[in-house]
């Protein structure tokens, strides 16, 4: 699919309803969430928080949460993965279960959930990448031009995103 089997202007009113409503930023998560599975499917929909000072990830929201949960922030050493998406703030589609072993330290529990492809697109403000959006499904589900969608998704997540930095800043 490509940009164009999608209506931007539904999609746009949907992701501004849920940028409106209380209780951010879960509302706007959810929404992004179920965007993604009406319209690629999926097995499991992520999104990453990047604390770039701190070189710290953080995965803050799950649709799978008791099989893929949040965990709190952990340090991210140098990734090539990392380089592409986190510094380089450009999408990434994972075409197979090799590319997730490349990709990812914990794709022993990726793969375990049947999620062999995945379409990554990295949510990016003021120069900086605030976080991922991972789309994961079975083998083959995807292809490259699926990631219009997710690139398309990801700028309504940066009011999310900052919210979510400020409400977890430690003291």
């Amino acid at each position: 699919m490509t940009l164009q089997d999608y209506d931007p202007l539904v999609l746009s009113e949907r992701l501004a309803d849920a940028l409106a409503t209380p209780g951010q930023p879960v509302p706007t998560f959810q929404t992004a969430d179920q965007i993604a599975a009406e319209y690629l499917g999926h097995r499991l929909f992520t999104i990453l928080a990047f604390r770039a000072e701190a070189g710290e990830v953080e995965r803050i929201y799950s649709s799978r949460p008791a099989e893929y949960p949040l965990l709190g922030r952990k340090k991210m050493g140098p990734t090539p993965w990392g380089d592409v998406v986190l510094k380089g703030g450009k999408p990434w589609f994972g075409a197979s279960a090799d590319d997730i072993r490349w990709a990812f330290p914990d794709h022993e529990l990726i793969l375990s959930l049947g999620c062999e492809t995945i379409l990554n697109a990295p949510v990016r403000f003021d120069g900086r990448t605030l976080g991922v959006i991972s789309v994961l499904d079975a083998p083959q589900a995807y292809d490259a031009s699926d990631l219009a969608l997710v690139q398309f998704l990801a700028p309504a997540l940066v009011p999310a995103l900052l919210h979510s930095d400020s409400t977890h800043q430690e003291t």
